[in-house]
C-alpha cells in the first residue's frame, strides 16, 4: 500500500476532485490519497463515507449521470437499456411519476445502497444477442451527455423493450412506444436482429411491425422467417389482449 506522502495536500486535491461522482479508494490513491488517510479523513468530515471504499465530498449532490458513470467505468457492458432508453432518446408514451432506470449488464450486479437510494432502478442481466454481437453495438452516449454514461441506441432498446414484454412490460405499452419507431435505421437494427438470441423477441417485432406498418416491418418479416423454428409463444396482456406468436 502507498501511503500518503508528507507532501500531499487534500485542500489541493479538493480543487480538482470531479463534483457530483463518488470517489472510490482507487480513483483517490491515483491522486495521492492513500486509503488509510482517505478514512482518516471521513472521520474528520473531510469526506462522506458512502460504503466500502467509497466516498464523496461534503455537501456534494451526487448526480444521475455521475453515479451511472461511475458504476459503468467498473462494470464492462453495463448500460441504461430497454424503456429508459428509448425515453431518453426522445420515444416515450406515459410519463412516470418518478423515473425508474432501466439498466442492463452481461454480469449480475448489486446496485449500491447509495445509488438507489437517489436513483430508483433495477438491473437485469438478460442474455438478449448472440456471441457473435460485439458487446457494446448499440450503445453510445447521448448528445450533449455524460461519456461515460452508454445508452443504447433506439434499435438496440427497441428490442430490450420487446425482451420484457410478458414480464415487466405490458403488450398495450410496448404496442404504443413500438408505433413511434418509425424512423429506425435499417443496418444497425438488421445487425441487432440477426444476432437476437430470442426468437420470442424476433417475432414480437414482427407482428408489431406489420400490425402499425412500420417502415421497417419487411425487414423484421425477412429475419423472422430465416430464423424459423422455436416454439410457440402466447402473450397476454393485463386487460386480456392475446398476442399469439406462431413460428
Amino acid at each position: 500500500m502507498v501511503a500518503t506522502t508528507d507532501k500531499f495536500s487534500f485542500k489541493a486535491l479538493l480543487t480538482i476532485l470531479p463534483r457530483g461522482e463518488p470517489l472510490d479508494t482507487a480513483f483517490l490513491k491515483e491522486k495521492g490519497l492513500s486509503p488509510s488517510h482517505a478514512a482518516h479523513l471521513a472521520k474528520a468530515g473531510w469526506l462522506t463515507h458512502l460504503g466500502r471504499g467509497v466516498y464523496m465530498l461534503p455537501g456534494d449532490t451526487l448526480s444521475r449521470d455521475g453515479c451511472l458513470a461511475f458504476l459503468m467505468r467498473r462494470n464492462e457492458g453495463l448500460h441504461v437499456g430497454a424503456r429508459t432508453a428509448l425515453a431518453w432518446r426522445g420515444i416515450k408514451h406515459n410519463i412516470a411519476f418518478r423515473e425508474v432506470i432501466s439498466l442492463w449488464g452481461p454480469r449480475a450486479l448489486r446496485l449500491p445502497a447509495w445509488l438507489i437510494s437517489r436513483y430508483e432502478c433495477t438491473h437485469q442481466t438478460t442474455r438478449l444477442f448472440d456471441t457473435g454481437l460485439e458487446q457494446n453495438f448499440g450503445l453510445q452516449p447521448l448528445p450533449g451527455g455524460h461519456p461515460d454514461v452508454l445508452v443504447s441506441v433506439p434499435e438496440r432498446a427497441l428490442l430490450e423493450l420487446l425482451s420484457d414484454v410478458g414480464k415487466t412490460e405490458s403488450l398495450q405499452e410496448a404496442r404504443s412506444l413500438v408505433e413511434s419507431t418509425r424512423s429506425l435505421r435499417a443496418g444497425t437494427l438488421e445487425t441487432l436482429l440477426m444476432h437476437t438470441a430470442r426468437i420470442k423477441v424476433v417475432r414480437l417485432a414482427r407482428v408489431l411491425s406489420e400490425e402499425l406498418d412500420l417502415p421497417w416491418a419487411p425487414l423484421a418479416r425477412q429475419i423472422s422467417q430465416d430464423k424459423g423454428g422455436g416454439t410457440r409463444w402466447v402473450a397476454v396482456s393485463k386487460d386480456g389482449e392475446r398476442l399469439d406468436l406462431k413460428p
